[in-house]
């Protein structure tokens, strides 16, 4: 890999496995110092291990502020400051409409989206401190274009960070932050494998434009095109991540 991210540091949350694991690792073999974030402090330390050069875990649940705003301090003592933040931490439910209750969309809301805000909110105020060109980046999902069925709450957070991201862009555009969301299709990820989207990848298949099954490395890759500085006149923008199952 390269070393066009050497001497910044990227916060990733929701990184102990899957997608946000991948993204971290992919951070760090192009030169970034790694913070691997997670509410499972124990799957968030053996990731920043197996990671590797210089990567470290802080455990922080991205709905308490308490918590991110600690999580954000010791970045500043340890690395002095964020320059890049990939909001990846995410419930995904699968949950029909007729089961959808206030306390279930609350939950969902608060962790995909209001989790989004609130470590997106301190990360910026940061870099605006410590005058950093950063770069947010925040993984929506493709169920937001498809209405994909049983995933109402899930698909209303997805397309709130997308609406979010680009209102972000706007206000932070005259700092030098850029914000940009990708938008992945199915992914055989850690947690799909386990999950009922994981007997869907045929039918999912039949829809892309390039075949095959996605993989966590596709989406870490684009996310670290976007934190580079050949990314750097993109901003407010969606990329949609699926091998071309949407297209528009």
């Amino acid at each position: 890999m390269s070393g066009r991210l050497s001497g910044r540091t990227a916060l990733v949350t929701g990184a102990a496995q899957g997608i946000g694991k991948a993204i971290a690792a992919r951070l760090a073999a192009d030169g970034a110092k790694v913070i691997v974030s997670d509410m499972n402090g124990e799957g968030a330390t053996a990731a920043a291990a197996e990671i590797g050069k210089g990567a470290f875990a802080i455990t922080a649940d991205v709905t308490d502020p308490e918590a991110v705003a600690a999580m954000l301090a010791e970045i500043d003592g340890k690395t002095g400051g964020v320059d890049i933040l990939v909001n990846n931490a995410s419930i995904v439910p699968f949950v029909a409409w007729d089961d959808v209750d206030l306390a279930h969309w609350r939950k969902i809301i608060d962790v995909n989206l209001t989790g989004t805000f609130i470590v997106t909110r301190a990360a910026t105020d940061q870099m605006r401190a410590r005058n950093k060109a950063g770069r947010v980046i925040s993984i929506a999902s493709n169920a937001f274009f498809a209405g994909t069925p049983n995933m109402a709450a899930y698909v209303a957070a997805k397309g709130g960070v997308v609406g979010f991201t680009r209102a972000l862009a706007t206000e932070m555009g005259k700092y030098g932050i850029t914000a940009n969301a990708l938008a992945p299709g199915l992914v055989e990820s850690d947690g799909v494998k386990v999950s009922p989207p994981n007997d869907s990848f045929d039918f999912v298949e039949m829809l892309q434009a390039v075949k095959g099954k996605g993989q966590p490395e596709h989406i870490a890759d684009v996310v670290a095109f976007l934190a580079s500085d050949d990314a750097r006149w993109i901003t407010g923008q969606t990329i949609n991540v699926d091998a071309g199952m949407v297209r528009y």
